[in-house]
């Protein structure tokens, strides 16, 4: 059925997401089976939301997303590394938000700091794990990925940094606050 059982692994690290508060944040990077015994540059994808994608105990609803199991389950040789949220009030809101948000019930209080979040990402992030891992910078093998909110800055930076990134996944985009209704 070309599934492999070989177990990849899940690394931990903080790096300073500044001018945020909530600094430095954790950095979630699962690295393939085969990464411990290669010498090769493996694709990568960055995602928001680090702490829903590796481990139950520590998603925000009880259930990640499986994607340590699906990448070890398929053999894909890809470096996934997730980006912790703002946990703090609404702090997830502002920081993922990169448009002035339309007056609807709900996203008054919002603020846009999205393309601060996205600057990071490209400036700090992307630089930081390929100092720190074997992954190809070159824009064909990255990509970038999210939900909900995650998936709206996913959106977002596949139209500003189509240089950098080349493959999305755009999951269930928040875009509801982001145009007027008539």
């Amino acid at each position: 059925n070309g599934w492999v059982n070989a177990m990849g692994t899940v690394e931990e690290f903080s790096l300073d997401i500044a001018p945020f508060t909530q600094s430095p944040r954790k950095i979630w990077v699962y690295l393939p089976a085969s990464y411990a015994s290669s010498h090769k540059k493996y694709p990568v994808l960055y995602m928001f939301d680090g702490h829903n994608l590796f481990f139950d105990e520590v998603a925000t609803y009880g259930k990640c997303w499986g994607i340590r199991e699906y990448l070890d389950k398929s053999g894909l040789d890809l470096i996934v590394v997730g980006q912790d949220c703002n946990h703090i009030g609404n702090g997830r809101m502002d920081e993922y938000c990169p448009f002035r948000p339309v007056k609807i019930k709900g996203w008054e209080d919002t603020q846009k700091k999205g393309d601060i979040t996205a600057e990071w990402f490209v400036n700090v992030l992307k630089p930081a794990i390929e100092k720190r891992y074997r992954v190809s910078s070159a824009r064909n093998h990255v990509g970038i990925g999210g939900s909900s909110m995650g998936g709206l800055m996913a959106d977002y930076m596949a139209a500003r940094y189509s240089d950098v990134y080349s493959k999305f996944a755009c999951i269930s985009p928040a875009t509801e606050f982001a145009y007027k209704r008539s």
